[in-house]
């Protein structure tokens, strides 16, 4: 069995670029507001989201390891 992921947008970061929407189709949306949201914040693994988590301008999303609370991304410095 895979690690399953917890994602979060810190939306007082986010500035609605979209590159999580074009890099993980289906896995993030906009909203009105146009802040980004994890359309199933537990997930399985996934190499998109992490590319997308990967390339956020800003670094507003945020992947940990559900259950343990493990960093994913940012990894700890």
């Amino acid at each position: 069995m895979g690690d399953r992921w917890h994602v979060e947008v810190d939306r007082s970061v986010c500035i609605g670029s979209s590159q999580c929407v074009h890099r993980a189709t289906g896995a993030f949306r906009l909203d009105s507001a146009m802040q980004s949201h994890p359309v199933e914040p537990e997930t399985d693994a996934n190499e998109r989201i992490l590319e997308a988590a990967e390339n956020c301008p800003v670094e507003a999303i945020v992947i940990t390891l559900l259950g343990s609370g493990e960093p994913v991304f940012p990894p700890e410095e």
